[in-house]
């Protein structure tokens, strides 16, 4: 059965190492006959949260005029979610953190939907990446019927272009297959 897989790709940088990963993920997820989509977060505009509370106190949407409404509804519409990061000081970068906080007037839509994290970072080690994953996790478990389904640890991916040379790629491959 094919599934709306939509992958949220936080790297700064086109063709940057959490970005190849995306890349990799959506092409097993494709090869695997599901419906694929990468938003770039970089090329959209998502403005921090104000905290107005007009989500929360009003009942109505956020007020905000940017791109996190048409975002908000392909997540709502997904069957999978893929959210990357590369790793800065050892959490995720302001742009993914951005997105979650947006998420704010409408996350209880997001139910029932399986998560795939991906992060990249300089440090070799899996256990320096897991302050990162668990911010993930802190988003994911207010979401009703969230299921994390698959971690991509990319270490020891410093400059553009190192993750190429590490098992990663082909775990990010395999896994889309999986979706």
């Amino acid at each position: 059965m094919s599934k709306k897989v939509l992958i949220l790709s936080a790297s700064p940088r086109k063709g940057g190492n959490s970005d190849m990963l995306c890349d990799q993920f959506m092409l097993g997820a494709k090869e695997a006959d599901n419906q694929t989509e990468k938003i770039f977060l970089r090329d959209k505009t998502i403005n921090y949260c104000t905290g107005c509370g007009t989500c929360f106190n009003m009942g109505e949407g956020c007020p905000q005029k940017d791109d996190m409404a048409e975002i908000l509804e392909k997540m709502i519409a997904a069957d999978a979610i893929v959210m990357a990061t590369p790793v800065y000081f050892y959490t995720m970068n302001g742009q993914m953190k951005t997105l979650i906080d947006r998420t704010c007037s409408r996350y209880m839509e997001i139910s029932d939907k399986d998560f795939y994290f991906i992060a990249t970072a300089a440090d070799d080690s899996k256990q320096a990446m897991e302050r990162t994953f668990e911010g993930f996790r802190g988003f994911t478990s207010c979401l009703e019927g969230a299921k994390e389904k698959g971690i991509i640890y990319g270490t020891g991916a410093w400059n553009i272009g190192d993750i190429k040379e590490t098992k990663a790629m082909e775990q990010a491959y395999e896994m889309g297959k999986t979706v």
